[in-house]
């Protein structure tokens, strides 16, 4: 399966419009997206049952796909993106597009903190943090839900990815960081959060 050593895999997914969501995953490690389109590069993926006239433009694609899955994916360990995250606005009218993403394993801590609660992100001596990926918000309905109200955890399409756990953290061989809204706004009011942060630690760069 992807990623069950060191070595980086590759792993590449597919889904054509009908199929409206595009899961992600890993075993171990956490999500770098390598590549990703929205539109149409051949005449061969998701043709079946297509008239010809739709799979002719070959040199489709959508602006910025790659940010967004990067901006949902990257340092998580599960993610999912819709379609309707990249399909708007169309870029080419009358071609039957999907949407394709190649993406490898990177093997990194993955640390979940509750909101009001402290992540504590730490390295040995002579090694330095280096910050994958962090997100601040709520995606599924379990992770920090024990004794919290079932309403403050219906919203899972609440999860915003922040720079600022890297800021704080990048090049320490420690750091401490509170996962609440003073420090990283609030993405869903009413909401029960939590941070995530994927990080690695790394040899210090002699000064």
């Amino acid at each position: 399966s992807l990623c069950t050593s060191r070595t980086v895999s590759l792993s590449s997914l597919f889904a054509c419009l009908l199929r409206t969501s595009l899961p992600l995953f890993t075993e171990n490690g956490v999500i770098s997206v390598v590549a990703a389109l929205y539109g149409r590069a051949d005449r061969e993926t998701c043709s079946e049952g297509r008239p010809q006239q739709q799979l002719n433009n070959t040199e489709c694609s959508q602006q910025g796909t790659v940010d967004v899955l990067r901006r949902r994916c990257d340092g998580k360990k599960v993610c999912e993106l819709s379609v309707t995250d990249v399909e708007s606005p169309d870029p080419c009218v009358d071609t039957y597009k999907y949407l394709e993403t190649s993406y490898t394993c990177l093997p990194a801590s993955h640390l979940v903190t509750c909101e009001h609660s402290f992540a504590h992100l730490h390295c040995d001596e002579g090694q330095a943090i280096l910050v994958y990926g962090a997100h601040y918000g709520r995606h599924d309905q379990t992770t920090c839900s024990y004794r919290i109200l079932a309403s403050e955890v219906q919203n899972v399409y609440c999860s915003r990815p922040t720079s600022k756990v890297a800021e704080s953290c990048d090049g320490k061989s420690s750091c401490t960081i509170r996962a609440s809204n003073s420090v990283f706004g609030d993405p869903c009011v009413g909401t029960y959060k939590y941070l995530e942060v994927a990080y690695i630690c790394q040899c210090k760069q002699p000064k």
